[in-house]
């Protein structure tokens, strides 16, 4: 799972990417986190997460300063999650999350994406229950056993530990992930994580291949062309034909 998941970072990551306004994205989420938990990174530590994974995504210190003065303010857009699930190009499984103020506006959008793709939209928990919502670390190591040993010492709970061409990726529950990189800078000190994230891991892929390879790369630019979709998740195994 470790060399997949790494594969299918960087497809997510190219797109992600494309984003016009990722940015704002940025902004809206941090602006949430930090109005519905606190200010302090120190103390809110979904707020010390989410600053942290901005400035490695290269977003100017001054939009994450104007989203947490804003916060502090108090006044404001008042957004809300919505998840919505389905099946995209070639039945792949997709998961889309969003930060909305205008839940008929979101939803228009998002169905848009899926009705002009030929693709489906479900009902919540159509395809969440075939994901594991998991943090994934990952960081260069040769030895995937002392990782395990101390990870295991800190009472982490441990879901998986792999070791490829001299990367470690480890993946445990969602709500393990501060325990589980605490232990980490803890052991070894200043890391570099290649991955670090919480996120949806599917349980198994679809190979999405021909015709639907062309079709799915406009269902995922549609997704993140719109404004109140923060992160797409799916299961598209894209088999690309090489040039």
């Amino acid at each position: 799972m470790g060399r997949k998941f790494e594969v299918r970072k960087l497809a997510m990551a190219k797109t992600a990417g494309q984003k016009t306004k990722v940015y704002s994205k940025y902004g809206k989420e941090i602006y949430v986190v930090a109005k519905n938990g606190g200010t302090d990174p120190h103390a809110n530590l979904s707020l010390r997460r989410l600053i942290e994974k901005a400035k490695k995504d290269q977003v100017p210190g001054h939009v994450i300063d104007k989203a947490i003065e804003k916060a502090e303010g108090g006044a404001g857009e008042d957004f809300s999650v919505a998840r919505y699930e389905g099946f995209g190009p070639g039945n792949c499984m997709v998961i889309v999350d969003c930060l909305t103020d205008n839940n008929n506006r979101t939803i228009t959008e998002v169905r848009n994406c899926f009705t002009k793709t030929n693709s489906k939209i479900g009902a919540p928990g159509a395809v969440a229950h075939m994901f594991d919502h998991q943090a994934v670390l990952a960081f260069k190591g040769d030895d995937e056993d002392a990782a395990l040993e101390l990870l295991m010492e800190a009472d982490v709970d441990v879901a998986d530990i792999e070791n490829e061409e001299g990367v470690i990726t480890v993946f445990v529950p969602h709500t393990e992930y501060f325990k589980a990189k605490t232990a980490l800078t803890d052991a070894m000190g200043e890391i570099e994580f290649d991955v670090d994230e919480i996120t949806f891991i599917p349980q198994m892929h679809t190979d999405v291949t021909g015709d639907d390879v062309e079709v799915f790369d406009k269902f995922i630019d549609m997704l993140n062309d719109c404004d109140d979709v923060q992160d797409v998740y799916h299961n598209a195994e894209v088999q690309r034909e090489e040039a």
